[in-house]
């Protein structure tokens, strides 16, 4: 804790630096409106590393409010510091360009860079409050349904159109649920689904904080059953609770272990695996573990993996599944983290194939951090399997 708490603090230091030595020092002459603006920029400097370090530790009534303050901030800080970035080809020209003249560094020269620099500052707060803003609408309106068609060699064709509809990163928190997540629940339901897949990520909370958040859980409707896979955040809270609180929300919880999906005589096999991080997340009998879920399989049959992380389709591929379904990436949820994402991870979003699995990322159904989606819209998907060699399903 005291090392995350200090990389943290650090990353904070280091956004909050350079956003005063650009947009306080740079704009301001030294006395009172400086010293106000610093103090200013050092309580904003804090709050998120209050909010990251003690989450899950404050109560909901000091947690919530906190929460929508600092990550908002958070978000609209990271694209004020990605505009005002942008400026700096302009700041180095019109430095170079006085250079060039051989203009004398007095009170003249000083208010024309003070006016450079409040014009190139109020240009930067402007474009990072119009695209934090449409991130905000964006991440809190109703998620876009995608329709995917997927062609597997081995599914029976009795199976034809069966329906999986799945969602992730539902984080339920602070800051989201409610109407919200009851939306989603909607937009499931909606589609008639014959299966539903969570895959992980449904929580960033303790039980007792969450549970009316968690209840339109119950509300899911499916021909063959609900399904969830623990994601990263599971292990940041009391993850038995949890695992214990969802199957009484009609949940069944696949770790490591498989159903059977049916249709008349027709099956095929839906497995589920714990996170990447289950092993050392320290939950005493968590991890993944592929062979146990697919030990003792009919390998006649097509079977669906239900993994967290799109990076564990590397055990897909060699274990021969068809299918994987994951979550994890949000899309990016703020770009341009999308391309940081790919460090990590083989597949931002959407469909890919790899090797002999295909792989599906959805993108999210909420948000972590800040209340804030660009690029990547909140997404339900519904898979709809079909008979046949694979192809690249239309955008």
């Amino acid at each position: 804790m005291v090392v995350f708490a200090a990389v943290v603090g650090l990353a904070m230091a280091l956004l909050h630096g350079y956003l005063w030595w650009r947009l306080v020092r740079g704009t301001t002459r030294p006395g009172r409106t400086r010293r106000v603006l610093t103090a200013v920029t050092i309580v904003l400097a804090v709050l998120p590393t209050v909010a990251v370090v003690f989450r899950g530790q404050l109560p909901m009534s000091v947690a919530t409010p906190l929460a929508w303050v600092a990550y908002s901030w958070l978000g609209l800080a990271f694209y004020l510091f990605l505009a005002t970035v942008l400026t700096e080809p302009v700041r180095v020209a019109v430095r170079l360009l006085r250079r060039s003249r051989q203009d004398t560094d007095g009170g003249d020269a000083l208010s024309r860079r003070l006016l450079l620099a409040r014009g190139l500052g109020v240009a930067a707060g402007t474009a990072a409050l119009v695209t934090a803003g449409t991130g905000a609408v964006l991440a809190n309106s109703a998620p876009v349904v995608r329709r995917v068609p997927i062609r597997i060699p081995r599914l029976d064709p009795a199976l034809a159109g069966l329906r999986i509809v799945t969602f992730s990163d539902g984080h339920l928190s602070a800051t989201y649920g409610g109407r919200r997540f009851e939306r989603v629940v909607e937009t499931v339901n909606a589609q008639r689904p014959d299966v539903v897949a969570i895959v992980g990520d449904l929580v960033d909370g303790e039980v007792d904080q969450l549970r009316a958040d968690a209840a339109p859980l119950a509300d899911l409707v499916s021909d063959q059953g609900v399904f969830f896979v623990t994601g990263n955040h599971e292990y940041f809270v009391d993850t038995a609770a949890w695992l214990r609180h969802l199957p009484t929300l009609g949940i069944d919880v696949l770790r490591n272990e498989r159903v059977p999906i049916r249709r008349g005589s027709a099956s095929f096999d839906l497995a589920g695996i714990d996170d990447r991080t289950a092993a050392a997340s320290g939950v005493p009998g968590h991890g993944a573990d592929l062979d146990a879920a697919l030990d003792g399989r009919d390998d006649a049959a097509a079977v669906v993996l239900l993994a967290h992380q799109p990076v564990q389709v590397e055990q897909a591929r060699v274990a021969g599944v068809d299918l994987q379904l994951s979550g994890h990436t949000h899309g990016g949820q703020l770009w341009p983290f999308d391309h940081v994402v790919r460090l990590d991870q083989p597949v931002v979003e959407g469909w890919s194939q790899q090797g002999g699995t295909q792989l599906y990322v959805t993108a999210g159904a909420g948000y972590w951090g800040p209340p804030m989606r660009v690029g990547a819209r909140p997404e339900v998907t519904v898979i709809e399997l079909q008979p046949g060699q694979p192809v690249r399903p239309p955008r």
